[in-house]
């Protein structure tokens, strides 16, 4: 009988005690059958890496077959870095996507499992959710940043269909310093945001001109403020927009405030507030008799660690300077029922921000429409100032 092992459902300690020599497979889509794949692979145990949600040609979202092999070969890099052997990528697509680490296995895929299409107008903003695939401690498993963020992007569009739509979220994002734990994958930050700005060109040819991508992972924050200013440097015409975390703003930061039980530097990674949601959405997941606090960041007046990082520094150091076991915080004191408050006002903060997304569009659009009605250009300004006679 096959054996399935989810590896985003696993905790970085799991990762280490994997074979070696077992198979990961890497899906496009959801809806491949799993047991074709290992009867090809020939094992009865394999691991089942986050499907890719989108980029191949006939998905919500499509990018060059270039830009696909990147992924796919940065997606195993990681894992090759630690140690593993064999990959398999499950594709019903044209695209070659193998290479010289990497087997390709063609099979059917059932579009039921495909997420509906993009309206792609401008009456909606698109939401795209980028989490991760990364250690979270003892307790928590690897998916942490990417279902945290699905269900905010998921809640946002839900409650505002006509003003909102999302993509899948993406399970791949950027870690840097992934030698001290297990687990944890890196796509890197240029390939990074070369899929996304590809994933936008995309869009905005059909029609598309407001985005909202939305993190769940720290570290993706610096390329996706990359991301929004080379996609406005590319389309003039459009709003990208970002945030740095969720739960962060003027609805979270109150709500964060108001209910967590640790201190400050309570609340930085696989903490109370990670935990928390972790125990509201997917509670199966969490190993909570194996939580450790960490709450002991080296701290100093501009660099300090809690969810809203404050401080005028930004540093580079190294995990272990300030966690052994994966942890920035106290996720012993997370609770179901801050998890679910903190997720309502998440939603009701993206929902906010979608809203202000459409006023600065209809305000600017106003403003672009009048000056040309009025002939008004930098160039027609500058003639007319007094100084310059």
């Amino acid at each position: 009988m096959l054996k399935i092992i989810h590896y985003d459902w696993l905790t970085w300690p799991e990762v280490v005690d994997l074979p070696r020599d077992i198979p990961f497979v890497l899906r496009m889509g959801e809806g491949s059958i799993i047991n074709e794949a290992a009867k090809h692979i020939g094992s009865e145990t394999i691991c089942l890496l986050p499907s890719l949600p989108y980029g191949w040609q006939t998905s919500v979202a499509p990018v060059s077959e270039k830009m696909l092999q990147r992924v796919v070969t940065a997606i195993f890099d990681g894992l090759r870095e630690q140690g593993f052997t064999r990959f398999f990528v499950v594709h019903s697509g044209n695209e070659q996507l193998a290479s010289e680490h990497v087997e390709q296995i063609f099979l059917p895929r059932f579009p039921a499992y495909d997420p509906p299409p993009l309206a792609a107008t401008q009456q909606r903003v698109i939401l795209i959710p980028c989490g991760h695939t990364e250690q979270h401690g003892y307790h928590l498993p690897l998916n942490t940043d990417t279902v945290i963020i699905g269900a905010i992007a998921n809640g946002t569009a839900e409650e505002i269909p006509e003003q909102a739509e999302t993509l899948p979220t993406l399970p791949y994002g950027v870690s840097m310093y992934r030698d001290s734990f297990a687990g944890t994958l890196n796509l890197g930050g240029r390939v990074f945001e070369d899929f996304l700005l590809e994933v936008i060109d995309g869009l905005v040819a059909r029609g598309a001109d407001r985005f909202y991508l939305m993190s769940g992972h720290g570290g993706n924050g610096s390329f996706l403020h990359n991301v929004v200013k080379y996609a406005g440097d590319h389309h003039h015409h459009i709003f990208a927009t970002t945030t740095f975390l969720h739960t962060s703003g003027h609805l979270g930061a109150p709500a964060i405030d108001q209910y967590r039980k640790s201190a400050i530097g309570g609340m930085g990674h696989a903490c109370e507030l990670e935990t928390a949601y972790l125990l509201y959405l997917r509670p199966e997941l969490c190993k909570m008799e194996r939580v450790v606090d960490e709450p002991n960041f080296i701290s100093t007046p501009n660099y300090y660690m809690d969810w809203i990082e404050g401080g005028a520094l930004i540093m580079s150091a190294t995990w272990e300077d300030d966690t052994l076991t994966g942890a920035y915080g106290s996720g012993s004191v997370a609770t179901v029922e801050n998890g679910e408050r903190w997720l309502k006002v998440a939603i009701e903060e993206k929902v906010a921000h979608v809203q202000e997304i459409h006023e600065q569009a209809r305000r600017r659009l106003e403003r672009r429409a009048e000056q040309t009605t009025q002939g008004l250009t930098s160039e027609s300004v500058l003639k007319k100032q007094s100084w310059r006679t």
